[in-house]
Formats: C-alpha cells, structure tokens, sequence
C-alpha cells in the first residue's frame, strides 16, 4: 500500500514537472516574440558601478568590454572599493591606461553601512555617480559591445524603472562548476522566465544587470535599506516594481564566469542561494517542489519497480526536460557548454531536488567565509 502511495505521489509530480517544462517552453516562445527594437533617439547619460573586492585576471576582460560599448550617449564606469589596497585597484588604472577616452573613476567605501558589503559600497557609491540612470553589475560581468544600448532600451517608456538581464555562466573544468553552470542555463533561466509569462511581467531584478532610473532609486529610498539583505538584486527589483514601476528583461544575455568550484563548494553556494530565494519568495519558492519533473519521474521509475507506464512517463518527461534545456540554455542563452555537459542534467536536477528540502532544514548560510543567520531575508550575525 505504501509502495503505491508513492508511486502515486510521484506520478502527479512527475506530471506537474512536465507541465512547467512545458510551460517554460512556451514563456521562452513569448519572450522572444516581444522582444523590442532599439530606440534610434534614445541615448540617455549612464553610470555603470561596479563593486568590486579582491581580483582574479579573468575580470580584467571582463572589464574591458564595458569600455568597448558601441553607445551614442555619455556614461561612466565607478569602481567602488572598500581599501585602495585591493588587488583590484592596479587593475582599474591599468585600465584607464587603455581606454582614456572612458571616463572611469575609482570611490572609496571605507563605511561598512551593513553586513552585505557589496551593497555597502553600492551605497557609497552612488552620490559619486554623476547620470541620471544608474547600472549596477557584478565585477565578473562580461557584455557585447551594444550591452548599454540594449540596457537603456526599454526607458524610453518613462513606466520602466529598472532594467535587468538573463546571463549564462562560463564554468571551469570542475563537476561543481560545469553543474552550476547547466543549472543557470537549463533551470534558472527557465523559471524567469516562467514567472515573467505568468506573473505578467517580472517583479526582481537579476544581479547580472541592474540598470534603473534615478527617480525609480530615490522612490525606494535609495541602496543604504537594502546593506543587510542577502537576496539584494531580487529586493531592488521588487521595491522598484511595488512603487509602481515596470521592471522589463533587456534583449541581451550576459556573461558571468563560474569558479571552479569543489562539489563541497557547489553545494554550500546552492544553499545560500536557495535559503535567500525560500526567504524572499515564499510561496513562489515552496511550488519549485513541483519543477522536478525529471527526478520524480526517476523516482517513480523506481518506486514503480521499472513497469512499463513509468518507463513511459520517463521517457517522456526525459524528452521534454532535454527539449527545455535545448531551446533555452542553446537557443536562447547561446550557451554551448549545454551540449557538452547535457549528460549531466539528471545528475543535476536530482541534487536541485536534494537542495531544495535541504534549504528547509535551517536558516544558517556561509558568504565570503562568514556564517549568517537568515531572517526575513537579513543576514545577521
């Protein structure tokens, strides 16, 4: 009798997966289908800040190509550190060196305003940033050449208040990198763009690009709220979009480069992920329960003792899974690490599961070698 209670149980979930894998299938469809033409007049004066803490030689590329933009408008780059004996600060003269025709300029946040130090430093920064729109992105972000004029597309309707953007991620030689990075691109991408179809629009922003306007900062008060919360790209596009602004998705995908992380490692950054996510979200992330649709469908293989209806409803929930990440991590994020690492998706997806009841299991999260308790989406000590 508990056998096929299981069975039972893990049928329906099975099923739900292969709905949301559909489901997803269609939101991708859609987003494509509304994607908007660059604004030939458009061209507004832009601050891009970048905090930044420490240094790795991969970032110097990563800064150049923000120096590379094919923009008809102003802007500047702010390089906000916390000590001008960060290992970064010679990189970013090294820098201006080759491109003095980019205004860059480096801001010393010696205040530490809450235990997020990389919105401390954005807090700092802004009364340095001289535009009236504001970009926020991660020291690891590489972009095209059409990345600013892509960002600052959809603020040519004055409802917008923040811009933001999907990434793929370029992983290491190490299973935990390479995994990390089939998730970004066959899942994560997956459910924003899930939640944009079915919410209507989106309501979060994506740590990849942060771009708003100064109205739509100053109506929520500015970063300094914001310096203890953990999840701080999904709470600024949430207050944003609760003042009444419109958060839209820019045509660009964006780069991020993922370490080589251990599996050890992998499995700690899940967790502080998803504990921030089950923080902010909370109803939205309990239903990722009913994404998984691969590994319950693994699940009831087992449970089913192999019969032929389980091996039917692999099959096919195989079949769909594989699609989704085809369609979206290949065709739409352009990430070819997809088809070398797609015998990894099951794999993958069984652990998501094992994270997602593991993020339940307490409140505790390690950040930067630091230990934090989550609360209400806080970090404190």
């Amino acid at each position: 009798m508990l056998a096929l209670i299981v069975e039972s149980i893990t049928t329906i979930l099975a099923l739900c997966g292969l709905g949301f894998y559909l489901a997803a299938l269609w939101s991708a469809r859609a987003f494509v289908r509304t994607r908007r033409p660059v604004a030939a007049t458009f061209h507004p004066t832009v601050s891009m800040l970048k905090p930044l803490k420490g240094f790795d030689h991969e970032m110097y590329a990563s800064f150049a190509s923000h120096c590379r933009q094919q923009y008809a408008g102003e802007y500047e780059i702010l390089f906000g550190v916390s000590s001008m004996g960060d290992p970064a600060v010679a990189a970013v003269e090294q820098l201006k060196a080759e491109f003095p025709q980019v205004a860059i300029r480096i801001v010393l946040c010696s205040e530490a305003l809450g235990a997020n130090g990389k919105v401390s430093n954005l807090a700092q920064m802004v009364p340095q940033a001289r535009f009236g729109y504001i970009l926020i992105n991660d020291s690891d972000i590489k972009v095209s050449p059409r990345y600013l004029e892509r960002a600052m597309a959809p603020f040519v309707d004055p409802k917008v208040g923040m811009a933001t953007a999907l990434y793929r991620g370029r992983a290491h030689g190490t299973l935990g990198s390479k995994m990390e990075a089939l998730g970004i691109s066959t899942d994560f991408a997956a459910g924003v763009l899930t939640a944009r179809k079915l919410e209507g629009g989106i309501r979060f922003g994506l740590g990849s690009t942060l771009a708003m306007s100064r109205e739509a900062l100053d109506a929520i008060g500015g970063l300094a709220p914001l310096t203890d919360h953990l999840a701080d790209d999904y709470e600024l596009g949430a207050r944003i979009a609760a003042k009444g602004y419109r958060v839209e998705l820019i045509d660009e995908v964006v780069e991020t480069t993922v370490p080589a992380y251990s599996f050890r490692q992998f499995l700690a950054h899940q967790l502080r992920w998803t504990r921030g996510m089950r923080d902010v979200r909370n109803w939205g992330y309990a239903g990722v329960l009913f994404t998984f649709g691969l590994p319950w469908a693994i699940l009831n293989l087992i449970t089913a003792g192999a019969s032929l209806s389980s091996f039917a409803l692999l099959s096919l929930v195989c079949a769909a899974r594989v699609t989704l990440a085809l369609a979206i991590g290949v065709g739409l994020l352009r990430d070819r690490q997809v088809l070398r690492d797609l015998w990894l998706l099951p794999l993958r997806d069984m652990v998501a599961l094992c994270i997602w009841v593991w993020s339940y299991a307490g409140n505790t999260i390690v950040w930067r070698d630091q230990t934090f308790s989550l609360q209400n989406g806080r970090l404190q000590k």
